[in-house]
């Protein structure tokens, strides 16, 4: 359903910033460190959405956060996460880590495996409140529950009728995976929202447009959309407030 007023923006995949480390190989879809485009600062409350690629052996040592949401989703390998909360743990394909910064937290996330490369996706996300208490969750995704399906993996504090991690906004995130051919429709959790959509693999249409591996959508005024699988997809939908 494409409402009259909906707007939206296609972002390829081959549009976004990054840089090339070595040991990291990153793509940033909003501006972050060296990369800067003013038309791309965030996204409503969506503020950083990295894909990375980190080497064997390699990763992000001890560094801080203080008052963001920070949602890793590792799409391969694993990584090895520390923080200065005492949580000590690995995170791998499969499953999702949330850390509220909140006051402030140091943490590191490392690739301890000295073979395979880890490939994940970061995403930080303004809070609707400051200054709270430094939080850490983490846990596994229902993989059958996301087949041709629509699986909620993050949720604000207060819907309870969801079974995804809770965060300090009103965002909802869900996860898919859809065979060739498979139509969904998503409808918006709360008015005023807007929805960004990131293929991680294949090929879907939404709103006319064909989005492709690492391409994403950003749609504003609109209480759903139609989404067709052009061929076997995985994607990823950030539901924000544009306005907190």
């Amino acid at each position: 359903m494409k409402n009259t007023d909906t707007k939206y923006t296609v972002i390829k995949a081959s549009s976004r910033g990054g840089a090339n480390h070595g040991w990291l190989k990153t793509k940033h879809s909003f501006s972050f460190a060296n990369y800067y485009d003013p038309e791309r600062i965030h996204f409503g409350a969506l503020r950083v959405l990295n894909d990375d690629w980190i080497a064997p052996s390699e990763g992000f040592g001890k560094h801080p956060h203080d008052n963001m949401e920070i949602i890793t989703i590792p799409l391969s390998g694993q990584l090895s996460h520390g923080d200065s909360m005492g949580n000590s743990s690995v995170i791998t394909a499969g499953e999702i880590q949330v850390m509220s910064a909140g006051t402030g937290v140091f943490h590191s996330e490392m690739n301890n495996n000295p073979e395979i490369p880890a490939e994940i996706l970061q995403i930080w996300i303004f809070p609707d409140r400051k200054s709270v208490e430094p939080r850490y969750d983490q846990r596994k995704i229902d993989v059958s529950k996301m087949k041709n399906s629509l699986l909620n993996i993050i949720k604000p504090f207060d819907d309870k009728g969801q079974d995804g991690i809770p965060i300090y906004q009103s965002s909802w995130f869900y996860i898919s995976e859809t065979d060739k051919g498979k139509e969904l429709e998503y409808k918006t959790n709360k008015e005023g929202n807007g929805v960004y959509l990131f293929v991680i693999e294949g090929d879907i249409t939404v709103l006319g447009n064909n989005i492709s591996k690492r391409d994403a959508i950003a749609v504003t005024d609109t209480m759903s959309l139609k989404i067709e699988s052009n061929k076997d997809s995985k994607f990823l939908i950030i539901e924000v407030p544009m306005k907190w």
